[in-house]
């Protein structure tokens, strides 16, 4: 490093320095409200990422009863929702506009949330070596907008004619035309707004992640000695950057064609005998944007749960991580085809043969590299002197769900197939498995790891097994039986299935599932529990790296204050895997590469 480098290395510490000095007189509201620093922006992203999950996890309880239960009443439910499930009957209007609250809950608030917002905030400087994000006030934004889009999205379950009841992904015409369903009036613009301010958060965030990576990293911390979690929270990041813009566009759009007469998505349209006159749009372009990003935003939410996992299955596997660079050239391949993939959802929609079977070819290509990041992971836990963590039991439970429900995407790729299988079970069960429980597992798992480094105390480890036995055996108990109600074409979205007689083998069936899932959601309520009472009562972490890893953040005080190192900014020597070296158990990376050493 030359001298005018080093000087200049050394005013911008020393700006930092001076700017960590002047934040030890913070009010409550600089502190925990409009913070600006990265580790209480991650907690706040957490925290109401986990309110949301609730709420989310409480509607599918309320309409699997409804699909479980179709003939009973349940009287606390007019409590709960007044006229929309009155005489305790969920309406069926009501019974979809809980169906696409719960996937836009769960998909954009909870999981991409709680994975990006919360994991990439906490981790990227403690893990790279900064002091905090690039830019903390557009970091202090990105958590309000997300804040605010939340609340709009909320006040939509109170408006009188119900949120928007479209299904998550709100394909016109159906969402573009109020006199198409109550759920198509006040609550799907409150929805269009509440997911433009998302975007403009993921936008922030995503930018701000992808910059601190590139410029804010530490001396001797080269992109090849990056911890998986930072390479997955990056393509992350670029994902998001380049694929939220278009759904941004395509909401936009179908807010102009609901109240400012366009037709983008409407052409030819007849309701209640009355012709529209909107000529010349498309409903198969909102399709398109809408999938263009809906493909991306599976791996969004996939990619910070790879990352986290193969982070602690490599720490509490004492092992160094099997084929980092191929772990790393995996998720870039990921990342690419994730944009060359999206039409596979759309094959039904009268779309050309032989481009379908260009989508064909590009979603079986993506299972290579998926295929190495598995094999990559079995590998490292082959023969490893193994510690079952709750961390690391979720890790390895990730690896089975993505295992499993990866495997069913094969089939839901090929067009011939999926002429059958679409619309059905087999896409609920699929789906659910591979990015719904599979990145909860992934998001359990870097909470229960990295708890002690957020808040100076342990999760209680009993309250964690119970979580974790129930939520697994539950999940595959819930979604695997769900592929033969859709291998026998047991179409979704459906209020009652009682009156087919071709679907009344599946009632018993359908019972357990909705029984299971209470079970299942009650697990989550233990889980939140064990939170919020080991922030504040949990067994205290005496030792500055816990769990013996080798990446930076364990190299900090145990509990970070403002700018995360008190001194200097730890120098990096080599990669975060320098596990079972030279008779060692770990070497940390800011440890000096001995003049004795191996080289790996």
């Amino acid at each position: 490093m030359s001298t005018a480098a080093t000087l200049q290395h050394e005013d911008i510490h020393g700006a930092h320095d001076a700017h960590h000095e002047h934040h030890h007189h913070e009010t409550f509201i600089s502190k925990y409200v409009f913070s600006q620093d990265h580790k209480m922006i991650a907690k706040q992203f957490l925290i109401t990422g986990i309110i949301w999950a609730i709420i989310g996890g409480l509607f599918s309880v309320i309409f699997r009863l409804q699909l479980g239960y179709p003939d009973s009443t349940f009287p606390w439910l007019e409590d709960l929702l007044g006229h929309w499930a009155a005489g305790g009957k969920l309406k069926p209007e009501f019974y979809y506009a809980l169906v696409t609250m719960h996937g836009t809950i769960l998909v954009f608030f909870v999981l991409t949330a709680g994975l990006s917002g919360t994991f990439a905030n906490f981790l990227i400087p403690l893990q790279i070596g900064a002091r905090d994000m690039a830019s903390p006030f557009l970091n202090m934004l990105s958590y309000w907008f997300f804040f605010l889009a939340s609340i709009i999205m909320f006040s939509s379950l109170f408006v009188q004619t119900g949120p928007a009841s479209g299904g998550w992904t709100i394909y016109p015409p159906l969402s573009a035309l109020g006199e198409a369903s109550s759920g198509s009036i006040i609550g799907m613009d409150l929805w269009l707004v509440s997911m433009a301010m998302f975007i403009i958060s993921s936008l922030l965030g995503g930018l701000n992640y992808i910059t601190t990576i590139l410029n804010m990293r530490t001396k001797g911390m080269s992109m090849t000695r990056l911890p998986l979690t930072i390479w997955a929270l990056f393509f992350t990041a670029v994902l998001g950057v380049l694929s939220f813009p278009v759904l941004l566009s395509g909401a936009i759009l179908l807010l102009f064609d609901r109240n400012l007469g366009t037709s983008f998505f409407l052409s030819d349209i007849v309701i209640a005998g009355k012709i529209l006159p909107n000529e010349g749009g498309s409903a198969i372009l909102f399709q398109h944007l809408f999938w263009f990003l809906g493909h991306p935003e599976v791996y969004i939410i996939l990619l910070p749960a790879m990352g986290m996992s193969s982070e602690i299955i490599s720490v509490n596997s004492r092992k160094p991580i099997f084929g980092y660079m191929a772990m790393v050239g995996s998720v870039f391949a990921i990342a690419i085809l994730a944009f060359l993939v999206w039409a596979h959802h759309m094959f039904v929609t009268g779309l050309n043969p032989f481009l379908g079977s260009v989508f064909v070819l590009l979603t079986l290509l993506i299972a290579v590299p998926s295929a190495i990041k598995v094999f990559n992971w079995l590998t490292t836990l082959w023969r490893a002197n193994i510690r079952f963590t709750p961390g690391m039991l979720f890790a390895i439970g990730f690896v089975s769900l993505f295992i499993s429900g990866g495997l069913t995407g094969i089939f839901l790729g090929n067009s011939a197939l999926d002429l059958h299988l679409h619309d059905t079970y087999f896409v609920v069960a699929h789906f659910h498995i591979v990015m719904g429980v599979a990145s909860f597992f992934g998001m359990f798992a870097g909470v229960y790891h990295w708890f002690p480094k957020m808040f100076g105390r342990y999760l209680n480890n009993t309250m964690a097994y119970i979580h974790f036995w129930i939520t697994i055996i539950g999940a595959y108990m819930i979604f695997w039986p769900m592929h033969y109600e859709g291998l026998a074409g047991m179409p979704r979205r459906y209020y009652d299935y009682s009156g087919w007689s071709s679907f009344n083998m599946f009632t018993g069936l359908n019972e357990f599932i909705s029984f299971v899932s209470m079970i299942v959601f009650a697990a989550q309520l233990l889980f939140v529990f064990n939170f919020f009472y080991s922030i504040f009562k949990g067994r205290k972490v005496t030792e500055l790296n816990p769990w013996g890893a080798n990446t930076l953040e364990w190299t900090t005080p145990i509990r970070p204050g403002h700018g995360n190192w008190p001194g200097e900014i730890p120098e990096v020597h080599r990669g975060a895997y320098d596990y079972a070296k030279d008779g060692k158990e770990f070497i940390p990376q800011d440890v000096p590469v001995g003049e004795d050493e191996s080289k790996h």
